[in-house]
């Protein structure tokens, strides 16, 4: 996917449809010149409802529909007769898209499912028509209510990709060059910090015609969680990925702090991420003999399952398919 054609942010203004007013109609007929009250209620406003749609992965299609209006409800008529539905606007979104109000930043709904439909801005209901206002000491009311006015509301939709592990690591630490090894994306691969400015994701095979989805997010960086570098736009996507696999090279100063940092930057953007099951893959391990992994493995952190891989080489990444297979079944 383009770089330029991954939208995963849009605000809107949504207005939906205004109800219809219910009828004030007497029947008057040959046979009957004094009929009682027999008008109809007005039809509902048009509602504005998110769809989730698994073959979309971008709200690029929003990014330039500022203003979504639904249609108004038709008025009601004789022989109570209600008025027509106003004409409801589904918006299409990727699945892991949420919904906030744009001025208090509440989430107000998510999408996960394929075809999931949820009502973003309702419509106003219908007017009632005469002949709801009947009784026994005013047979011929000569009223109806009014419909409903609809709803103008500015909303931010935002998309947090959903994936089943989610690659964790500074910039060039090999995140996008695993994912082109193990899956058929193609992510840019290059030399230089940020390459990966959205998020890639890939299904990998596993054993017994099984697979998993993995998704390459841009690059982290210390103080990601106050924006800094891509900041918030990469850890949002972090929270909807089941297991997290942290890379880290093997030719790093300091293996054990460069994890520590990783993990604060979750810690301190959503200490809910740390519940999430970790597993840490040192990559570029093709450069280390046996005599350099038994000493690196004496430095590495605690309480975390690790291995030992080469994308380029392609070694190791067996055990690490096991190992990102046995925690997702297992958490």
């Amino acid at each position: 996917m383009a770089e330029q054609n991954f939208v995963d942010y849009v605000k809107i203004c949504c207005r939906s449809g205004a109800g219809g007013a219910g009828s004030m109609h007497l029947l008057r007929t040959k046979g009957n010149p004094k009929g009682g009250p027999d008008g109809g209620d007005g039809g509902r406003g048009g509602h504005i409802i998110l769809r989730g749609n698994r073959n979309i992965w971008t709200l690029l299609a929003l990014k330039y529909r500022k203003h979504v209006i639904a249609g108004r409800g038709g008025g009601g008529g004789e022989s109570n007769s209600s008025g027509k539905y106003g004409e409801d606007i589904i918006l299409d979104v990727p699945l892991g898209t949420i919904a906030k109000d744009a001025e208090t930043g509440k989430v107000e709904l998510e999408i996960t499912e394929h075809g999931q439909e949820v009502i973003l801005v309702a419509g106003g209901r219908g007017g009632l028509g005469n002949s709801h206002f009947k009784s026994s000491t005013n047979q011929t009311p000569r009223y109806a209510q009014p419909g409903e006015e609809g709803l103008e509301e500015w909303k931010v939709l935002e998309l947090k990709v959903l994936a089943d592990v989610g690659l964790v690591g500074f910039p060039n630490a090999g995140k996008s060059t695993l994912l082109s090894v193990l899956s058929a994306a193609k992510p840019k691969i290059a030399n230089y910090p940020f390459t990966t400015l959205v998020p890639n994701l890939g299904i990998v095979a596993y054993r017994d015609h099984q697979s998993f989805v993995m998704a390459d997010i841009p690059g982290i960086i210390e103080k990601a969680h106050e924006g800094k570098g891509l900041g918030h736009r990469f850890l949002r996507h972090i929270e909807r990925n089941s297991t997290l696999l942290f890379m880290i090279p093997c030719d790093t100063e300091s293996i054990c702090k460069e994890y520590e940092i990783l993990l604060n930057e979750l810690f301190l953007y959503n200490p809910e991420l740390l519940d999430k099951p970790r597993v840490l893959a040192i990559t570029k391990s093709d450069m280390l003999d046996v005599e350099l992994k038994e000493l690196i493995k004496k430095e590495l952190p605690d309480g975390i399952p690790a291995v030992f891989i080469s994308s380029v080489a392609q070694k190791g990444l067996d055990e690490l398919k096991d190992l990102l297979w046995k925690e997702m079944n297992e958490s």
